[in-house]
């Protein structure tokens, strides 16, 4: 897992090309005035755009991925973002080949995410996103998928 500020980005151009072309993505786009939804990219790449309200950790669930890596971008707002090793996980969940997701059960580590900080979420991150810090809060989130193979 990797967290840091937008502004860093070049520090990760060397954990591989699709990494490199997300990075570059986020920082060349208008990402206030993309359409919520899905929206394709190259090399089997895709933009996820989610406009939600924070929520207590106790409404959401772990998540992780097989096939994707998640860039998740805070484009505004604040929430908190849920981390542990897939491993630690009290259970690792059933997987859902079709939407490339599990749903591991157990606890972590919580960051709180601010406009312009980003989260790499790599197959072995379990990652609890949405999150509210404090007072529920409005974001805008891009989220990056990454083929693994990328």
């Amino acid at each position: 897992m990797v967290f840091d500020r937008i502004e860093n980005a070049l520090a990760y151009y060397g954990l591989g090309p699709g990494i490199k072309a997300a990075l570059d993505y986020l920082a060349t786009i208008d990402l206030e005035s993309l359409k919520p939804g899905k929206h394709e990219l190259p090399n089997g790449a895709y933009v996820m755009v989610a406009d939600y309200q924070t929520k207590p950790a106790s409404e959401k669930r772990w998540e992780a991925h097989r096939k994707y890596i998640d860039l998740q971008y805070v484009v505004s707002g604040v929430e908190r973002m849920g981390y542990a090793d897939i491993s630690a996980m009290a259970s690792p969940g059933d997987y859902d080949e079709a939407n490339d997701i599990t749903r591991p059960e157990g606890d972590g580590d919580f960051l709180t995410a601010t406009a312009g900080t980003f989260a790499i979420f790599y197959p072995w991150d379990a990652h609890l996103p949405g999150v509210v810090a404090g007072e529920p809060c409005d974001v805008r989130k891009v989220i990056v998928k990454v083929p693994l193979q990328a």
